[in-house]
């Protein structure tokens, strides 16, 4: 599942530049069917100017090592001291679903740690969007996820977790159950920040992902 890069740009209202890898399915040259798509959001660490960056952690890191997925990996990046923005992410998936093979009922979203933050605002903005959430070691609006209270999520984080903190994953998981949503809460007793290793490889995680799509 080599990389390959791209410099996504926008003018409209205002102007967007958003580089990004993507990685394709081995058959997707060759199967000529819609792919599902996920959308990764990366951490604070792997912001700046270099793609590479991205293949340090998360499903970019399993991808550059060889593991082959059967969906469509997207990661954009974003400069140095710049936080997520959804309008260019928009902008970016309407841009994705007119020049790849992507089911529109399959696209997800994750994200780890300011990637977190940074999906779960997204998700907000577009709820309608995406067929599942997938968020780990972040946290997000309280008063506004009740958006997403349709949409399955699956938020993941460790209890030693000294960067951020775990209630606040613990707080929008009974924001979102109290407004009916479907929701998942998984907590690591023994892990820090970084609990999202072990979850882009438990293959359980990557199957609920893909078993879920819009109506």
């Amino acid at each position: 599942m080599p990389a390959t890069e791209h410099d996504y740009h926008v003018t409209a209202a205002r102007s967007f530049d958003l580089p990004y890898l993507r990685y394709l399915p081995e058959e997707y040259k060759t199967a000529r069917k819609s792919w599902p798509l996920v959308l990764f959001l990366h951490g604070s660490g792997e912001r700046g100017t270099d793609l590479k960056k991205l293949e340090r952690q998360g499903l970019p890191k399993l991808a550059a090592s060889g593991r082959s997925f059967p969906f469509v990996l997207v990661a954009p990046q974003i400069p140095e001291g710049q936080v997520w923005n959804e309008e260019p992410l928009t902008y970016l998936l309407d841009e994705l679903e007119t020049t790849l093979w992507v089911d529109r009922k399959r696209i997800y979203l994750t994200g780890i740690s300011m990637g977190a933050f940074g999906a779960w605002d997204l998700g907000v903005a577009t709820p309608d969007r995406f067929a599942a959430l997938l968020v780990i070691s972040g946290g997000g609006n309280p008063v506004e996820v009740c958006q997403l209270k349709d949409v399955p999520v699956w938020i993941v984080h460790g209890r030693q977790d000294d960067v951020i903190p775990v209630s606040w994953s613990e707080a929008l998981a009974r924001r979102l159950e109290g407004c009916g949503g479907n929701v998942r809460l998984t907590i690591y007793p023994d892990a820090g920040h970084d609990a999202w290793s072990r979850t882009y490889e438990d293959p359980a995680v990557i199957e609920w992902l893909l078993a879920q799509r819009l109506p």
